[in-house]
């Protein structure tokens, strides 16, 4: 039996152009939810910037940030990013791979690419830094049936000694090493400055009582990102770090930039 509303429109009819309006709303809503990450979208030939117009356009929503670090307006206003000079494109059209022209561990590029994150450091539930290093930690130490890394000397990729371990970095949350510090010396240039490496990038001897970051040459610890304090590491550094030292595992040896085939 029909039940006619209208003329010849009955509950079935209705109920059927309602679903078709709830899901074109559905559409047009997560099209605009998914344009507050990463838009609007730039061409990678002309830099304009892409205009998703007033119907696919998100109102600003404001999150507030913990521990008094401020607010953060999403998708806020945008606006073009120059280009990186470090760079160049290899073809003018859409997606062609860019190339560094400089030094290609701090250029930008590839693995040693980075994303420009918080100047601030990953914190723990008080607030308090979550990476910070060993001596200044809440009551960590390294394991006695563990080998204490500090004191040993670093190699780097060529076999080269690079310097010497002056301390770790350790997460206390994770209760793991995150980073190195290591005090130049020698043939790595730069000694007496002291920079950080990646944990997961070092491979720990406790038989030859060495470390050595396979990732890149001894000479070229010199020119890694270098941290602003001593006691705490921000995202942004976090990102520079593994970036310069991510990168050499392509481009610190000439073997390692050439094809296998």
């Amino acid at each position: 039996m029909n039940y006619y509303l209208v003329g010849n429109t009955d509950l079935a009819e209705l109920a059927l152009w309602a679903f078709f309006l709830f899901f074109i709303g559905l559409i047009i809503y997560l099209r605009r939810e998914d344009r507050r990450e990463g838009y609007p979208l730039e061409s990678d030939v002309t830099g304009r910037l892409e205009n998703p117009g007033w119907l696919f356009r998100p109102d600003d929503k404001t999150f507030i940030l913990s521990n008094g670090r401020g607010v953060v307006h999403a998708p806020g206003k945008r606006v073009f990013e120059a280009p990186n000079p470090k760079t160049r494109r290899m073809s003018p059209y859409e997606g062609a791979p860019i190339e560094p022209t400089g030094n290609p561990l701090i250029d930008g590029v590839g693995p040693a690419a980075w994303a420009e994150r918080a100047h601030a450091p990953d914190i723990m539930l008080d607030g308090s830094p979550k990476i910070v290093p060993l001596d200044k930690s809440h009551g960590f130490w390294i394991a006695r049936q563990d080998r204490n890394p500090i004191g040993m000397p670093v190699f780097g990729c060529d076999n080269v000694m690079a310097g010497v371990v002056s301390n770790v970095w350790v997460d206390q949350m994770e209760r793991v090493i995150r980073y190195i510090e290591v005090r130049l010396m020698g043939d790595a240039g730069g000694a007496g400055r002291t920079v950080t490496a990646p944990m997961a990038m070092c491979q720990v001897s406790s038989r030859r009582g060495t470390v050595k970051v396979d990732a890149i040459r001894a000479d070229q610890f010199a020119a890694a990102p270098a941290l602003a304090s001593d006691s705490q590491i921000t995202f942004n550094e976090e990102e520079r770090v593994i970036g310069y030292f991510g990168g050499g595992y392509l481009y610190s040896k000439r073997s390692r930039i050439e094809p296998f085939l």
